[in-house]
């Protein structure tokens, strides 16, 4: 043990309080007016408040507050549970509104198609419609046109005619056949 206790000569730690280190001390604990430590004093000192909180009623007031929390939470539950009853009605509401669209878009899709179907049915028959007038109009023009050529062909045929005739005439009857002619026709008579 003489190693231990040295000065701080020999080992160079100082001492603290002429006490040498490394020697373990052991302090008495003070007494509160002679009687108990100060631990058990406080320990009794906060036994006799909660039991004076209890007296008065302070468990009442705890007990209350946890009530009235517990009160408003369960109002907030019920809340809630409105609150998701009315979101799920929602939720149903708008399922069957996008169902609903969906049906309407399916049927306003095969409306469009008969209607473009009609549409393009019609135009098929107007189009055949059109080729039959245009038809119609093109063999009328060539009608005309022939009528037109066979009257022309024919003016000319009639003028040629009259023209060959003329000369027919001339060529053969002068006025001494005319005489000849006139002259048999009143014998005749």
């Amino acid at each position: 043990m003489a190693d231990t206790a040295m000065p701080e000569a020999e080992h160079g730690i100082p001492a603290e309080n002429g006490v040498h280190a490394g020697v373990e001390t052991h302090h008495a604990e003070p007494l509160l007016l002679g009687v108990a430590p100060p631990v058990a004093v406080v320990s009794a000192s906060m036994l006799v408040l909660i039991l004076i909180a209890l007296w008065k009623g302070a468990h009442k007031m705890v007990t209350g507050g946890l009530d009235a929390k517990i009160n408003e939470i369960k109002a907030q539950l019920a809340e809630a549970k409105v609150l998701r009853s009315e979101a799920e009605a929602l939720r149903r509401e708008y399922a069957d509104k996008i169902a609903n669209a969906e049906k309407d878009a399916t049927s306003m899709i095969e409306h469009a198609r008969h209607e473009a179907q009609a549409i393009v049915a019609k135009a098929e028959t107007d189009t055949r419609d059109l080729i039959a007038r245009r038809e119609k109009m093109a063999e009328d023009r060539i009608g005309a046109a022939e009528l037109a050529a066979l009257a022309e062909v024919r003016a000319k045929a009639a003028l040629a005619a009259t023209g060959a005739a003329q000369d027919l005439i001339r060529r053969n009857y002068t006025a001494e056949a005319d005489r000849t002619l006139v002259e048999q026709s009143i014998s005749t008579i």
